[in-house]
């Protein structure tokens, strides 16, 4: 008779189609596209956080500190003027969404883009606003390689680059 007992596996096996050297192609082409063909370039300005002084309680800073700027090849699209109404009249402000290859920020350059943080993309800073990582690789959870940024057009003497 055949021993017909059930074992649960060491690991999980590895994924049929889609492997590390899939996923080495996947970034090799997205770098090659955003740097040599579609991208645009934004210098983008990270909050230091051995600088800029917390509040203890809510974990704000009122006066932040910025690193140097880095470069990153990044796609930009034009959103148009945000209007808002607000208790003090209307306000229109210029907006972008800023799409990032994640592993080419994380892996690369050692950045990781967070709310707060500014980006010049033209002659205008821009402040993070929002952020999503809507796409996977191939409906894989652990395989998000995109970073969809949306900026809104930082007001006068709110960001300083100097």
């Amino acid at each position: 008779m055949a021993d017909n007992e059930w074992s649960q596996p060491d690991a999980p096996p590895p994924p049929l189609f889609i492997g590390e050297k899939e996923k080495n192609l996947v970034k090799q082409f997205n770098d090659e596209i955003l740097e040599r063909v579609a991208g645009q370039q934004v210098l983008y300005y990270p909050i230091s956080v051995e600088h800029s002084e917390y509040h203890e309680v809510y974990g704000e800073a009122i006066e932040k500190s910025f690193l140097a700027p880095i470069r990153v090849y990044a796609a930009v699209a034009w959103q148009g003027m945000v209007t808002e109404s607000g208790k003090f009249g209307v306000d229109r402000r210029a907006a972008i969404t800023i799409r990032f290859h994640k592993r080419r920020l994380t892996e690369d350059q050692d950045l990781y883009v967070r709310m707060g943080d500014f980006v010049l993309y033209g002659d205008i800073h821009y402040e993070i606003v929002k952020l999503d990582e809507p796409a996977q690789l191939f409906g894989q959870i652990e395989t998000r390689y995109e970073i969809v940024a949306t900026c809104i057009r930082a007001r006068d003497g709110k960001f300083n680059a100097k």
